[in-house]
């Protein structure tokens, strides 16, 4: 395992015994409906469905099909703030 993976399992393990990660998993769900990515999400796979039919879309597909979409529609406020929360999180917790 390399150095950025290892900082990054460590990162991930101190949010979880901490709690911080849930509490940022909630956040970020909050967040995501407060700006309507939930239902701009949901309309494309609507869509997705409509246009290759129900018969012929497994979940597999469907997750493949709006993945990209989903995380570009993730606005860049979010982003930030998700993001300056994990860097007061690990400002601190310094001992990683």
């Amino acid at each position: 395992m390399n150095k950025d993976a290892q900082m990054r399992a460590a990162i991930n393990q101190k949010l979880i015994e901490m709690g911080e990660r849930e509490r940022l998993k909630d956040l970020l769900r909050a967040k995501l409906i407060e700006c309507g990515w939930r239902d701009q999400l949901k309309a494309h796979c609507k869509d997705v469905i409509k246009e290759k039919g129900l018969e012929h879309v497994t979940v597999e597909d469907l997750v493949a099909e709006i993945t990209p979409k989903g995380r570009a529609l993730v606005p860049d406020s979010v982003k930030k703030e998700l993001l300056q929360r994990i860097r007061s999180f690990l400002s601190q917790h310094a001992t990683l």
